[in-house]
């Protein structure tokens, strides 16, 4: 039976990409409203060559229709750090099987630093033995894209946009590891009683096809006094050969390699990627209020 099992795991797995999994993520279980299945990825597949209407929120597959929960929601300690783990699968994390399939790492294997792709200098992760570590779309640590995590306060998600969704936190480095910290600005004033919306943020930096991710969650800021307002954000530009053209204040999420809906364009065989190559600052982003 257990053989049996680890089949059923690799399976689902296979091909997979990358989510944050925990506490107020829409399609937990799955994206069908009363199915709590423990192992699925229906969250982690990328987004690609979609029209708007398709990819905003995981539409497409059903993900802004099965929220969390009611009163159960994702916990940002103003001025602290939280924690999500991202992995390949449910499976793999500590919301399924008392965490016994979990490892320090997104694919639930054990791993050595540095885990890396085959040669020097390094392939694509993809080319390892058995495609381990493929799904995040990186030849090192080192190569990560990045990731990010943006905040609404709208508590109807259908009045959540481009314009009033900000990026608040980034995290260099990742997705790699399955617990992953994201810092909190020590302003960000407390959301509605209904709570925020927030999305976890992915561009892969090559190594696959060029797509992008967006994942849904209810959210709430804790511990805050601040009465701080966000500013409207602006979509962020290529700056790495150029700080002094990187966007400044509030940013929105990128948007790319979509039939509709893209905001950001990089040069020619580059990636518009959570670092500094956009402009936005490993940890929490403090330029987003209004003064």
């Amino acid at each position: 039976m257990k053989y049996l099992l680890s089949l059923v795991w690799l399976a689902v797995s296979a091909g997979a990409h990358v989510a944050s999994w925990n506490d107020g993520m829409y399609c937990k279980g799955s994206n069908k409203v009363g199915v709590d299945d423990p192992n699925n990825n229906i969250v982690v597949g990328p987004l690609y060559q979609l029209e708007k209407k398709e990819w905003w929120m995981q539409h497409h597959r059903g993900c802004d229709r099965v929220p969390p929960p009611k009163g159960e929601f994702l916990e940002l300690p103003a001025g602290k750090s939280f924690m999500t783990e991202l992995s390949r699968n449910r499976a793999f994390t500590s919301f399924s099987y008392n965490g016994s399939k979990a490892t320090d790492w997104e694919d639930g294997r054990e791993h050595e630093l540095p885990w890396r792709g085959p040669g020097n200098p390094a392939q694509c992760m993809d080319k390892n033995e058995g495609f381990e570590g493929g799904e995040s779309h990186t030849r090192s640590l080192e190569t990560t894209g990045g990731t990010a995590w943006a905040i609404s306060y709208e508590s109807d998600i259908s009045k959540v946009t481009m314009e009033n969704l900000v990026v608040f936190s980034v995290r260099y480095y990742s997705p790699l590891f399955r617990k992953t910290w994201y810092d909190v600005p020590a302003e960000l004033p407390a959301c509605p009683e209904e709570g925020c919306y927030c999305a976890w943020l992915w561009i892969p930096d090559g190594c696959g096809i060029a797509n992008m991710y967006m994942q849904n969650h209810r959210c709430k800021v804790t511990g805050s006094t601040s009465t701080k307002k966000l500013g409207v954000p602006q979509p962020p530009v290529w700056c790495k050969e150029d700080p002094s053209k990187c966007v400044t204040g509030p940013k929105q999420m990128m948007a790319w390699h979509q039939k509709s809906g893209n905001n950001v364009v990089a040069p020619w065989g580059k990636t518009p990627t959570y670092n500094q190559q956009m402009g936005y600052q490993d940890g929490a982003q403090d330029d987003i209020f209004v003064d």
